[in-house]
């Protein structure tokens, strides 16, 4: 009789959330220490759970009350900054350096953990440099580096504070890896009904979505084209058309959940989708209903394709 060694791989999925995200389904006291361990109880393995009111304590709001030209670089400025405290020099390489922009600012000393070392006080090119203009990068809030982190006017009446207090984002964001059983727990709604269920709080009524009937016939015909033996892959295609819509930037608050997670605001529309593809476990996508040519076909990728954005 013949041996065999056998070998079961599974497929982790990724999933993240912050606190108040969940507590938009979830109406809890639990402590995060609390959730963690819920969490591992459900089966859910923890693989990290990142608080930025920690993480980011030592950065500041800062203004640049003037930029001007390095004496002997053509791609560095040197800042004056008011840090709130005082007025320090900064030597910066940011192309959105300039005189008025409100930003992030760490001081020598500062651990910076999007490039993992303690700033010091240096020389640039012979100019002394009191410390950093951040990029979003430099503070594990996405990979944006191309330049500094730019805040709203309105943030300037806080200079000197905490940038984590001020831009409300010491939200804590969990981690936690979904295996292929578990496709319920890839939406925040799915976590929070089975941490209900365990105890760990009351799970909230779901807003009534809408109820009526359509105004309008869509005029955007969907076609599902799959052989037989891939028909599961999407045994549903949805879609409805929405009219006098107008695009522009997402709120600010939806903004500073998806950056939470890491993903990038891009627009009120495709932020939307993702949006509610993390919430609710519904993958979304828009389309531009006026540069459709045809219908929508929906079928696997093929080899070589590239996916595009839709809006």
């Amino acid at each position: 009789m013949r041996g065999y060694k056998l070998t079961i791989t599974s497929r982790v999925n990724p999933m993240k959330f912050t606190l108040n995200w969940l507590k938009d389904h979830l109406d809890t006291k639990a402590s995060v220490d609390e959730i963690h361990d819920a969490l591992i109880q459900l089966g859910l393995e923890v693989e990290s759970i990142d608080n930025p009111a920690h993480k980011l304590k030592d950065f500041t709001v800062a203004r640049v009350v003037e930029a001007f030209q390095h004496p002997d670089a053509d791609k560095l400025r040197v800042c004056k900054v008011d840090t709130g405290k005082s007025v320090v020099q900064v030597v910066c390489g940011a192309p959105n350096a300039r005189t008025g922009l409100v930003g992030v600012f760490a001081a020598p000393g500062v651990y910076i953990p999007g490039t993992d070392f303690t700033l010091g006080k240096a020389k640039i090119r012979g100019v002394e440099s009191m410390g950093m203009l951040c990029s979003e990068r430099e503070l594990q809030l996405s990979d944006e580096h191309t330049g500094i982190i730019e805040l709203p006017e309105s943030a300037a009446e806080h200079l000197g504070e905490r940038y984590v207090d001020v831009m409300d984002i010491g939200d804590p964001v969990f981690d936690v890896s979904v295996t292929p059983n578990r496709p319920d727990c890839l939406g925040i709604r799915g976590i929070a009904r089975d941490l209900a269920a365990l105890g760990i709080g009351k799970l909230k009524k779901e807003d009534e979505g809408f109820t009526g009937k359509a105004s309008l016939k869509s005029p955007v015909k969907i076609t599902l084209t799959f052989d037989k033996a891939d028909a599961d892959a999407c045994p549903v295609f949805a879609g409805r058309t929405i009219k006098g819509v107008k695009n522009g930037p997402s709120p600010d608050w939806m903004q500073k959940r998806l950056r939470a997670i890491g993903l990038r605001p891009i627009n009120a529309l495709v932020d939307i989708t993702n949006y509610i593809t993390y919430d609710r476990c519904r993958p979304l996508h828009v389309y531009d209903a006026d540069k459709l040519d045809g219908g929508i076909v929906v079928r696997l990728g093929r080899k070589g394709e590239i996916g595009r954005a839709h809006v």
